[in-house]
């Protein structure tokens, strides 16, 4: 066997190994849901049924559940992509000495565990501002961490940013308010909707940080928790289905419009040449 075939086959296995891992739990997972045992499993197989999608639909707190994660997910949007966007603006336009340090502790809270995050949160809150849980407290817990996830996508995009672009519209006459606006923003537009959905991703699967400062609120994630311990049934299995269904349909749409997007770039620039 010739040393190129070699690599080959080593390639191709690896990859077939590396998406086994990835993808046979939620084959596995999405298989049971149509199993009619009410544990969620494949064996013994017990017949095929759909009536775990109308357990899930009756299952009002669930989807209760579900609507405070996507309260709680849209509240941090707002918190954490404009804290990390001012983040990676004043470390891009910061020359000192003091750049990395700043730096440092900008990304700190990536390196804290949640459930340190969590409890701090907690303590702060309730002892400066009388807060012991809730919406508001797992919003800013959330955020305290996300924030730093949109700082570095921020950060990556400005490293190819042309800061002469606003050098010369300030020359022209634009203020920094407007030189921001039309320049700056339109640019990190790409940014700004990747870490929308990074920080909202993020949140919805949160559990350790979450778990100390909802209050009597329940999130998605921890109200799966508990049926774990209390009895875990396929109507959960029917719910991630679903999740994955969407993702799946997200990401098929999004490359089939970056896709148009490039043969539409690709002909402009065709047709100006």
């Amino acid at each position: 066997m010739s040393a190129d075939r070699f690599r080959r086959l080593l390639t191709g296995s690896y990859l077939v190994i590396f998406f086994a891992y990835l993808f046979l739990p939620l084959l596995v997972m999405s298989a049971a849901t149509f199993n009619s045992s009410r544990f969620p499993t494949i064996t013994p197989w017990m017949g095929f049924t759909l009536g775990w999608f109308s357990a899930l639909w009756a299952d009002q707190r669930m989807w209760s559940a579900l609507g405070t994660s996507l309260i709680v997910g849209a509240g941090v949007i707002l918190v954490s992509v404009p804290l990390g966007l001012a983040a990676a603006l004043l470390l891009d336009r910061l020359h000192s000495r003091a750049k990395t340090f700043l730096y440092a502790l900008a990304v700190s809270p990536l390196l804290t565990p949640g459930v340190i995050v969590g409890i701090s949160t907690l303590v702060f809150w309730r002892e400066w501002f009388g807060v012991t849980g809730g919406l508001f407290l797992t919003i800013v817990a959330q955020s305290s961490f996300i924030a730093a996830y949109a700082m570095l996508l921020f950060s990556a995009r400005l490293q190819r940013f042309d800061l002469t672009l606003e050098e010369a519209a300030l020359d022209l006459g634009a203020t920094h308010g407007q030189v921001f606006r039309r320049i700056t923003l339109p640019y990190l537009t790409p940014s700004i909707l990747s870490a929308s959905l990074l920080a909202f991703l993020q949140s919805f699967e949160n559990y350790n940080t979450t778990l100390f400062v909802r209050g009597l609120e329940t999130t998605l994630t921890v109200y799966i928790a508990s049926k774990v311990r209390t009895g875990l049934t396929p109507a959960v299995n029917a719910l991630s289905l679903i999740l994955i269904a969407l993702t799946v349909l997200g990401a098929v749409t999004y490359e089939i419009l970056r896709r148009r997007e490039a043969r539409r770039a690709a002909g402009t620039a065709g047709a100006e040449g």
